[in-house]
């Protein structure tokens, strides 16, 4: 079993590896420190599974999650989180992500949802799967609902990088995309969630778990 575990703390990845390789045949063939790290790695190696920490830097644990799954559908990822929300638990569903840990139950959960991932099943405990089946109900009952849905991918990745501070030339160099596209995609993002100030696309970040607060 090879592993990819994702991470911006060095300790809570020492931490992980640690609790994975105590299993024999398990091995934590690369370490990631942020989202677009890990979809790198994961691109190059196909590891079986990825556990990945949801708030990380330059690109968050949904988004790569999002990615990974879609570019290597075989590869499983299991995500963690410090937070517990019906929208959340949604939105980890909706990456094709099929395990969900929280940070303060790895060390009995973890490797009881990396073994449900390499028979192809899923690792959710009872509350997250029946907040994921109230947040669904709300959802279809709702027409205005507030959920990233309304966002692209791409979208929402120049969400996290504007709100972690970086300028419209910052976020054009980091996507390889025009000074024009950057700016182009602001406007869009702007009009779609209604808000007019960078402090309030921070705030809708942190809401959204986009990015830490």
């Amino acid at each position: 079993m090879r592993i990819l575990v994702a991470d911006d703390h060095d300790i809570v990845r020492r931490g992980l590896k640690h609790l994975l390789t105590a299993k024999p045949g398990w091995e934590v063939c690369a370490e990631a420190r942020n989202g677009r790290e890990a979809v790198k790695l994961a691109e190059n190696l196909k590891p079986d599974v990825v556990v990945m920490d949801i708030s990380m830097p330059e690109l968050n644990g949904l988004e790569a999650a999002r990615r990974i799954r879609k570019q290597l559908p075989r590869t499983e990822v299991a995500i963690l989180s410090l937070h517990f929300s019906d929208r959340l638990v949604h939105d980890i569903i909706e990456t094709g992500a099929r395990a969900f840990i929280m940070k303060s139950d790895a060390d009995k959960d973890l490797v009881t949802a990396v073994e449900a991932l390499s028979n192809r099943r899923s690792f959710f405990t009872s509350r997250a799967t029946e907040m994921a089946l109230d947040a669904t109900r709300k959802r279809s009952a709702s027409d205005g609902a507030d959920y990233k849905g309304r966002l692209t991918p791409r979208e929402r990745e120049i969400v996290q990088l504007l709100a972690e501070g970086k300028s419209s030339k910052e976020v054009a160099v980091a996507l390889n995309i025009s000074i024009k596209t950057a700016e182009t995609h602001r406007t869009n993002i702007m009009r779609k969630l209604e808000i007019h100030s960078v402090s309030e696309l921070v705030r809708y970040a942190v809401k959204n778990q986009i990015i830490e607060a």
